[in-house]
């Protein structure tokens, strides 16, 4: 929990509502990144939405199963 709590405060909020259950660190390494980047808040939450979105993207394509054959 404290590192949760260590994170910043639009970081946090971005996490409360996210799709997906991310860890405090890797949140905290792709908002690093992207702020080394010189991305600003906003563009750093939304590359957070648009990493989250890729992943929901694979995930699904990964659990879909194939049709299956007529016979």
């Amino acid at each position: 929990m404290q590192a949760y709590d260590a994170l910043p405060a639009p970081l946090r909020q971005w996490l409360g509502q996210a799709a997906l259950p991310w860890s405090p660190v890797s949140a905290r390494r792709l908002w690093q990144r992207a702020h080394a980047q010189g991305l600003s808040v906003e563009q750093t939450l939304a590359s957070l939405s648009q990493a989250e979105a890729r992943t929901l993207a694979r995930d699904l394509h990964s659990t879909k199963t194939p049709p299956s054959p007529q016979a």
